[in-house]
């Protein structure tokens, strides 16, 4: 021991000459430390994503964001929750149950069937988005669920059987299947036509390729048949081919505004009076399809719904929110073949849809669509 204190001391004593050595220094000698300022913007609103520092900071900055809110705006960074009475009526959760949000995002719907759950029971949630799931694991552990009530994976949500082997049948599942508003706003992400980043598209940037290198790799008739089955685009043979013949010309598709340039080039033949609208439908379609693609959005969804009936227990509820027609038809096939086979003892005939109010609170709701089956 005392081999030791000696050879303690003797580094401290050397420390001091040291740290005496360094107080004698000039201080010419040292570089000039700059104080970072936060980024300022032009005008009295903030515009470009990064910019928008209070709403990306909502705890901070409550006020503002309380504000955005009441005018019927989503603030940066955040993501309202669609359809949560109707989703919790239809799921009627109780403490002790053990349930699955299979996709997390933003974490409102996984935070109200929390609350549901009264302390007592567990929620498992998944999603493929590495950047959202870390902040949503720490905005809810600051809200006091932590991992004895809830359990987060970086997982996609075609893997629900992995988890069931883990967790035991659910006796509750929610599947929301649009993206969150925090992906669409960051250019970053590349999801928006309407601000320019990288054609990215990926809802996990670390993985797969991005949109711009799909587009590489496809010819006319597959752009064009993609535009088709994952969107429904009226204009597919004139933007496939608008695609096609820019990359031969040698021309870079490789962010978002070089291919919403390519669908408005391609759509110009369309009556002046109508091509504005036209042309803007176009664009969120060919993105909406792009992404789909790039994600295998289709092939997820339908392995999901297949294994979906297996990870129930006797009487679970499933409530799965769609927000566009390939989607909807893919779930709705699903429920009728499962409920034939004696899968589901009863589903929902109609679709249900957000009230007017929820609309026009928040317009990102209106194309929303709810169906529901309970496990026989």
């Amino acid at each position: 021991m005392e081999q030791y204190a000696a050879i303690d001391f003797a580094i401290i004593r050397n420390e001091d000459k040291d740290n005496r050595k360094e107080m004698e220094r000039d201080p010419m000698d040292y570089p000039e430390q700059k104080h970072q300022r936060r980024v300022r913007y032009k005008g009295t609103h903030p515009r470009n994503f990064k910019e928008k520092y209070k709403e990306l900071q909502p705890e901070k900055y409550a006020d503002t964001v309380a504000k955005i809110l009441q005018k019927g705006n989503t603030p940066a960074g955040m993501h309202i929750s669609i359809c949560v009475k109707e989703i919790l009526d239809f799921l009627q959760i109780r403490p002790g149950q053990i349930g699955l949000d299979a996709t997390l995002g933003y974490g409102g719907h996984t935070l109200e069937m929390l609350k549901c759950l009264e302390s007592k029971g567990h929620l498992y949630s998944l999603d493929v988005d590495p950047i959202e799931l870390s902040k949503t694991t720490e905005r809810l552990q600051r809200l006091g669920y932590g991992p004895n009530l809830l359990t987060t994976k970086l997982l996609n949500f075609a893997n629900i059987d992995q988890v069931a082997a883990e967790a035991g049948p659910f006796d509750f599942v929610l599947a929301d299947l649009g993206l969150s508003s925090m992906q669409i706003d960051n250019p970053d992400r590349g999801f928006s036509y309407k601000k320019d980043g990288p054609l990215d598209l990926r809802l996990n940037p670390e993985k797969g390729i991005s949109g711009a290198e799909r587009l590489k790799e496809m010819t006319q008739e597959e752009i064009e048949g993609m535009l088709i089955e994952n969107s429904d685009e009226p204009y597919a043979a004139q933007i496939s081919r608008a695609i096609i013949s820019q990359m031969k010309k040698g021309a870079e598709i490789s962010t978002t505004t070089q291919l919403r340039q390519i669908i408005e080039d391609a759509l110009k033949f369309i009556p002046k009076d109508q091509r504005k609208e036209l042309t803007r439908k176009s664009c969120q379609r060919t993105f909406q399809a792009l992404r789909i693609d790039v994600n295998s959005e289709f092939e997820v969804l339908y392995e999901f719904l297949e294994k979906l009936p297996n990870v129930l227990a006797k009487g679970g509820r499933v409530a799965i929110l769609s927000f566009h027609s390939g989607e909807d038809r893919l779930v709705k096939k699903s429920f009728k073949a499962l409920l034939r086979e004696g899968a589901y003892s009863e589903i929902s005939t109609e679709v249900i849809r957000p009230s007017a109010e929820e609309c026009n609170r928040n317009s990102r709701a209106r194309s929303a669509k709810l169906r529901w089956a309970i496990k026989a």
